[in-house]
């Protein structure tokens, strides 16, 4: 692992964290107008019509490794871009937001067991002292300061979905590791869509069975579109590109630590966009998630071996 590219994996999670946290401010405006399996839906066909001129070439190139992996590739597409997203938006009409943050703030513990039990990769003293750091600056962003009164909230059906959602992503993370090397991350993305879609249109077909309607051609806003544009593009192509780029040069535990950078952003793009005021607790646990991930990211520092005698 070399200096630019471990700063180059750095810095490509600090953004995929940053449009995730823009999806959860966008998802949230779209929670009257689309039902969550519908948007879930719409955003991997819009992805997939944005991504198809820059996938042909590679997965021409890369179609011998993608049948040859298609397993393992479907149960990817299964884990991330139907389970862990639909449950996230369902989990949205649900639950609280508060619920949310907490429990997607456990995603580094579960992508940490997950690799203790199926890489057995046991995360080294700095991780674990930056995921000891910043756990505790998450919980009093996402409880507003007052821990007690989030531990106070009763457990809904959401905080099931979302809890669930957590486990499939800590899984699909896991499992990155197994993708080829030489597979192009274009390749590898636009393979997880269209696999997904077929899905996706079972799930959604299954949501309009169930009762839910279709939003009208008016509720088409500019806003709303561009927000649709928004969900289809960042969270959904550069966020996954980032992530597994991520995963492929730092590993899923150290990785999975930069998770807690969401509550950070989505304060500050909240206090941006909403106008919502600037609290202390922002500051304080902002603070305390730079400071663990500041830990957690440091390379390791090798044991001199003694030269034998």
């Amino acid at each position: 692992m070399t200096f630019a590219s471990r700063h180059l994996a750095a810095a490509a999670l600090v953004a995929t964290t940053l449009f995730w946290a823009g999806n959860l401010i966008a998802a949230r405006s779209l929670v009257d107008v689309i039902p969550p399996v519908t948007l879930s839906f719409w955003r991997w066909i819009i992805a997939c019509v944005l991504l198809a001129p820059f996938a042909v070439r590679p997965m021409l190139r890369d179609r011998a490794t993608l049948r040859q992996h298609l397993p393992l590739l479907s149960l990817l597409a299964l884990l991330s871009a139907v389970i862990f997203n639909t449950l996230l938006y369902v989990a949205a009409h649900t639950t609280t937001a508060v619920n949310i943050g907490l429990i997607n703030a456990t995603m580094p513990l579960a992508i940490g067991l997950m690799a203790w039990l199926i890489l057995r990769e046991q995360p080294g003293p700095a991780q674990a002292l930056g995921l000891a750091v910043a756990l505790p600056g998450t919980v009093l962003i996402v409880s507003r300061g007052d821990p007690l009164a989030a531990a106070q909230l009763g457990i809904q059906t959401g905080d099931l979905l979302m809890l669930l959602a957590v486990c499939a992503w800590g899984l699909y993370s896991i499992l990155l590791r197994r993708v080829p090397a030489g597979l192009h991350p274009v390749s590898l993305l636009m393979a997880v869509i269209l696999l997904a879609l077929p899905m996706m249109a079972v799930a959604h077909r299954l949501e309009l069975a169930a009762g839910a309607t279709l939003p009208p051609m008016t509720a088409f806003t500019p806003n709303v579109l561009a927000t649709l544009f928004y969900v289809g593009l960042f969270p959904s192509i550069l966020s996954y590109l980032g992530w597994n780029y991520g995963i492929r040069v730092l590993g899923p535990v150290r990785a999975s630590l930069f998770v807690y950078l969401i509550p950070v952003f989505s304060a500050l793009l909240a206090l941006t966009l909403l106008d919502e005021r600037l609290q202390g607790y922002h500051a304080t646990g902002g603070l305390l998630i730079l400071a663990g991930l500041w830990l957690a990211s440091r390379p390791r520092t090798p044991v001199p071996r003694t030269a034998p005698s």
